[in-house]
């Protein structure tokens, strides 16, 4: 999750904090809930009713995605004067890229050969899953909510990334069978998650304050604190069930859902 995105500036840091994630989640989960389940035309004022922040910031960050090439526009077969949001691959991508790699895990977990994740490559099958995790969060609430140094994360520019790129060094410190993890050197991260050094300094430097972790000069985790560390174990291990219980049959089949 920590890795450099595959999309550069500007368009990476438009999908890495809460509330334009939020946007984007809610605009792909209008998109399939029309196009599979008979829900309403994907407008922008059907956006706007779900998109958890204001119909103005809604209006305005659509126009910059569509202006980016990262949002397309049609007509409604069904009535020519509604203009529906077609949410890109790029968007689908970026937004389910956390989603994937938990269902990864579980792969990994339960030794499935071929995973389930191989089936999310393509966007129409991530597109979809995104919408139907999208119905549960409408329907019950945010599981992110649940976590507060989680949610702090989100709700900084590219914060969880970062998060993911500290915890993956502490388990690289710590335990024998993780995978090894570069040093969190701030130019190194800013260069990766594409903000300043100093956005990252403050990130890490607010961490500190609130007691949940700390990065040393040399960029290795110095320490971290249990209770914050069990929070972001229980917030993957939430995500990993959420998603394996959203999964239909039709997930598994290699066969591309209709274009």
């Amino acid at each position: 999750m920590s890795a450099g995105a595959s999309i550069r500036w500007p368009y990476y840091k438009l999908f890495d904090q809460l509330g334009r994630y939020l946007v984007c989640f809610m605009l792909i989960h209008n998109y399939y809930a029309w196009r599979y389940r008979g829900g309403p035309p994907p407008t922008l004022s059907a956006l706007q009713k779900v998109a958890g922040v204001s119909a103005r910031h809604t209006a305005g960050f659509v126009a910059a995605l569509k202006a980016g090439r990262l949002v397309e526009v049609a007509a409604d077969p069904a009535d020519r004067r509604a203009t529906l949001l077609v949410p890109t691959a790029i968007v689908i991508a970026e937004i389910g890229r956390s989603m994937r790699l938990f269902v990864e895990a579980v792969d990994a977990i339960e030794e499935r050969r071929p995973g389930h994740a191989e089936a999310l490559a393509d966007p129409h099958r991530l597109g979809d899953l995104i919408s139907r995790s999208a119905a549960y969060v409408l329907a019950n609430g945010t599981l992110l909510h649940a976590f507060p140094g989680v949610l702090h994360f989100t709700q900084r520019d590219c914060g969880y990334p970062l998060l993911t790129a500290v915890v993956g060094r502490h388990y690289a410190q710590t335990l024998n069978a993780a995978p090894p993890a570069g040093p969190l050197l701030r130019r190194a991260l800013a260069g990766r998650l594409q903000v300043s050094p100093a956005h990252v300094g403050s990130l890490l430097a607010e961490a500190e304050a609130r007691g949940w972790f700390a990065v040393g000069p040399g960029g290795s985790v110095t320490w971290m604190a249990e209770p914050f560390l069990d929070e972001f174990e229980r917030w993957s291990a939430w995500q990993m069930a959420h998603f394996e219980a959203l999964r239909e049959p039709s997930d598994e089949a290699p066969a591309a859902l209709p274009a």
